[in-house]
This record gives C-alpha cells, structure tokens and sequence, in this order.
C-alpha cells in the first residue's frame, strides 16, 4: 500500500496506516461487531423517530453517547499501542490533534444522521439499508485516491459481488426509486467520506476521540434543527430507555468501529456493510413486522457470500497461503 506523508511521520503522535492480514482479519471482526451495534441502535432511533422527532433524536443521542464514550476514555481503555494512537489515557485522549479535519468528519456525520433519520420517517428499516448499500463501491473507489489503497482484486471482486446482490434487491426503476431516495443518496456519498476520513485520522486519533466529537456535534446539530423538526409528543418512559439505548450503542459502536478502521483498509471492511442488510431485516421483521421478498432475501444471500469469501481470503493471507 502507497502510504501518505502523513502516515510515514516518525512523530510518536503518529502511527503508519497498515496491510497485513492478521491486523485485517481483527478489523473485520471489529466491523461486524459495530455493524451489530449499530443496527440494535437504528432500531431503537426508528422506534422513536415518529414521536420525539429528528432534533431530539440527534440531541439524546449525541448525549447520551458522548457520556459513555467519555466514561470508556475515562475508565482507561485503551491505555497501551493496542488502541492508542496519541499515547494519551483517560480524558486526554479526548483531545484531538488533528482538530480541524475531526470536526469536518463530526459535521458530515451529523448531517448523514439528520438525512437518515429524515428517511425512517417515510421508508422501512430495510429499504434505507438496501440503498444504503451502494456505500461499500463507493468508499473502495474512493480509498484509491484518498488514502493511496492498493485495492486487491479479490477485494474488488467481493466488493462488487455484494453490490451486484443489492441491485438484486432494490430492483433499479423499481417502486423504492422515489425522491427520498435521491436524498437518502446523498447522505450516503457523504457516509462514504466519513468511512475514508475515519480511516485518515486514525493516524493520529484515538477511537474515543473521534467518537466524542462526532457525537458532540451531534447535539449541536441536533439543536440547530430544532425548529424545523419539533418533537409530536411527550416522552414517556419507554422512549427514554429506548433513546438511552440509542445513545450506548452510538458510542460503543463508534468506538469499535473507529478501531476496526485503523486496523485494516478501506477496501478490505466495505462489504461488511453489506451485513448490517441481515441484521436490519430480521430487526425489522420482529419489530416493525417488515416481511423482506424474495428478491431481498436473494441479494442478502449473495452479500452474505461475497463477505464471507473475502474473510476466507485475508484468514488465507494471514497463514501465508
């Protein structure tokens, strides 16, 4: 992999963004686990959406999350090489080095949120993922000119086997082509971006650090959007355990995720996103009653295939075979 000169610094606030098998291998364990997470969490926020509305849903969210990201720095995880990028523990590891591009990254991923929060308002829990899935192309193309990827063929190969499984299931032309659609799309080119920035910054920034701040601004967004998206009703108990739910996963996954993203490329974790398919569907069946067709149960199986073949590939590298 063509390394950037910002990742063959020798500053010891710096790390070299790495190949290798083993550490990919990890970072895709670490990718499902969040990928779990994370729709566990857009479960709870579908739940909530209709009554506290999207600003709130932003603002509980980012507090509630930036509270258990900040407990976890605090609470010393993290505290050798194994997560750490900046050497710092507790609290201090909160403190960005490269500020500028993490408060970029927190603000695209506050308005990735705001777009998808938008979507669940009108479209299932699965057909935002169906189109959301057009974000593993995406991110691999976009590895190659911002973080200097070499992208394996077989990598390509996968990454495109599972986005060939969604157009299986979105059925191009089909009835989920409709204007939430476009804007759903442009949230997802900029949750691309964030996906390769994460990657950028885990040079520099330990996982905590980027989860905070995004959540941080998840807040500030949050209340800046208030006015257009007031809440429709009062929140009774339910909802408060539900958007407590939202924000520990929030936090949690950000975390582990951020981690996974240090550990291996761009390339070699964007099928998994393709997982958060399988997870989404049977979530939505249990709790929204959303029954998947054919066609969808079809490209996940498909998805399923392209992403276990290529952990069967970097388990393979990693034994020298």
């Amino acid at each position: 992999m063509r390394r950037s000169s910002a990742s063959t610094k020798t500053s010891p606030l710096r790390r070299a963004l790495t190949d290798n098998a083993a550490d990919t291998v990890r970072g895709i364990g670490l990718a499902a686990l969040a990928y779990v997470i994370w729709t566990l969490g857009d479960t709870a926020a579908k739940w909530i959406l209709p009554s506290v509305g999207v600003a709130l849903a932003m603002v509980w969210r980012g507090i509630f999350g930036a509270i258990t990201v900040g407990a976890i720095a605090l609470a010393g995880a993290g505290r050798t090489g194994r997560t750490g990028r900046t050497g710092r523990t507790g609290w201090r590891c909160l403190i960005p080095v490269r500020w500028q591009l993490v408060m970029l990254r927190s603000a695209m991923s506050s308005v990735v949120s705001i777009i998808w929060y938008i979507a669940w308002m009108e479209m299932t829990l699965i057909d935002t993922y169906v189109v959301g899935f057009t974000a593993p192309l995406i991110m691999t193309l976009l590895a190659i000119p911002m973080l200097g990827e070499r992208i394996r063929w077989r990598r390509a190969l996968s990454t495109v086997v599972g986005f060939m499984g969604v157009l299986v299931m979105l059925q191009p032309g089909g009835d989920l082509w409709t204007p939430m659609v476009l804007l759903l799309m442009v949230g997802i080119v900029a949750m691309s971006v964030t996906r390769i920035m994460t990657r950028q910054l885990s040079v520099t920034e330990a996982p905590e650090c980027q989860a905070f701040w995004l959540l941080v601004s998840h807040i500030l967004s949050g209340i800046l959007i208030l006015p257009l998206f007031p809440p429709a009703s009062e929140t009774d108990a339910l909802g408060w355990l539900l958007l407590i739910f939202l924000g520990i996963s929030s936090g949690a996954a950000h975390i582990v995720y951020t981690r996974a993203y240090g550990l291996a490329p761009v390339s070699a974790l964007a099928p998994y996103e393709y997982t958060m398919l399988l997870w989404g569907g049977l979530a939505g069946f249990i709790v929204f009653n959303e029954v998947p067709s054919w066609l969808t149960l079809a490209g996940a199986a498909i998805i399923a295939g392209a992403g276990l073949y290529n952990l069967h590939r970097e388990r393979m590298r990693a034994a020298g075979e």
